[in-house]
């Protein structure tokens, strides 16, 4: 796929080619095939939610051969993807989940060989929809934030996602892919390294971090859902110098609302439970300071970075997810270059459908 683009004087590269090509909603408005949306979870409510603001009509919901029971969702009997091949033929995909695995990814790309397969974007938690109109608005941040990356796997990722915003083509999320080997090798894990963890889940990245960091001092990992929380601290027990905390981040120490019903993807909501929260740079003034700190907490990223404007200028290698929000991929590379402008930022897609498990890596 050769990609389009127009550069600035600055080093920038403009996107406005985008604000004429045929958005993904554009295609399946358009679209004289019948529309059978893939998917059944949070993303397919979403995307829902948005056809019907356009006038979307959806004739079908899919799933994949080995997921189809008797069920329904939204009104539409869900069928299976070789049972409405067989009864109708052709149709239009509206791709409406996201996946790491291997064989769903696959499974995808084969479809892509029978079909046309669009990815309408939605974002994981509320903000605005990355449409022309987004792009429009904030295309100064953006390029903004282009201007920002230190090398040219950076940029390429940075455009490849915002192709792919506008277009829902998948082909932009597959040919731009890296490894979690390569992004170490940018973090350059040393001895004695110091990590904080900010939502930690169950300790994944703690023992990815303990795969490629060659001695370390210590840990804090910190996870906000009490049930994830416990078994943190029971896959931590053994660990030398590792802290467990049952805490939300946020920009300050206080209390929030938080859903945690969702794992992985608990997050501050406007009903659930109490949590007490607190600010990166509260912990730091608590645990002393951290040579490298992962940050993947469903969305709260920005307001992560408003509480740790102290931490940060001392320059800690970071990790910070970027998919969260339609914004977050611009809006947290320009943060932190303003907090410290000594950063370099790389960011990398590893393997996932869609531009999930996007990463920024500052050094």
């Amino acid at each position: 796929m050769v990609l389009y683009r127009k550069f600035l004087k600055g080093g920038g590269v403009m996107f406005e080619d985008l604000l004429t090509t045929e958005s993904s909603w554009e295609i399946l408005r358009n679209t004289p095939l019948p529309i059978a949306v893939y998917g059944t979870g949070n993303g397919a409510d979403r995307v829902f939610h948005e056809f019907e603001r356009l006038g979307i009509t959806v004739s079908y919901v899919v799933a994949s051969d080995g997921f189809v029971r008797s069920r329904t969702f939204r009104g539409f009997e869900v069928k299976s993807i070789s049972g409405l091949e067989s009864e109708i033929g052709d149709f239009v995909v509206a791709l409406a989940f996201a996946s790491p695995l291997a064989e769903v990814i696959e499974n995808v790309k084969a479809l892509l060989l029978r079909h046309k397969v669009v990815m309408p974007s939605v974002p994981v938690y509320e903000s605005e929809i990355f449409n022309k109109n987004f792009l429009k608005k904030h295309i100064d941040k953006i390029e903004l934030a282009y201007s920002h990356l230190a090398d040219e796997q950076s940029k390429k990722v940075f455009e490849n996602i915002v192709r792919f915003q506008i277009t829902g083509d998948l082909n932009y999320c597959f040919e731009c892919e890296t490894t979690k080997d390569e992004a170490y090798s940018i973090l350059d894990l040393g001895k004695n390294e110091s990590f904080l963890d900010l939502g930690a889940y169950c300790g994944d990245k703690v023992e990815e971090f303990l795969k490629y960091a060659k001695s370390y001092k210590k840990i804090v990992a910190v996870e906000p859902d009490t049930r994830t929380c416990k078994k943190l601290q029971l896959n931590c027990e053994n660990l030398a110098n590792c802290t467990t905390l049952n805490n939300a981040i946020w920009s300050e120490n206080c209390t929030l609302t938080f859903d945690g019903n969702k794992g992985r993807g608990a997050s501050a909501k406007s009903q659930g439970e109490e949590k007490n929260a607190i600010c990166v740079d509260y912990i730091t003034e608590k645990y002393g300071e951290f040579s490298y700190i992962n940050i993947d907490i469903e969305g709260a990223e920005n307001e992560m970075l408003k509480g740790a404007i102290n931490t940060l200028k001392s320059k800690p290698k970071l990790c910070m997810a970027v998919y969260h929000k339609s914004e977050d991929i611009f809006a947290l590379i320009n943060k932190v270059k303003e907090m410290n402008d000594d950063y370099k930022i790389y960011l990398r897609h590893h393997k996932h459908i869609s531009f999930w498990d996007t990463n920024i890596y500052c050094i």
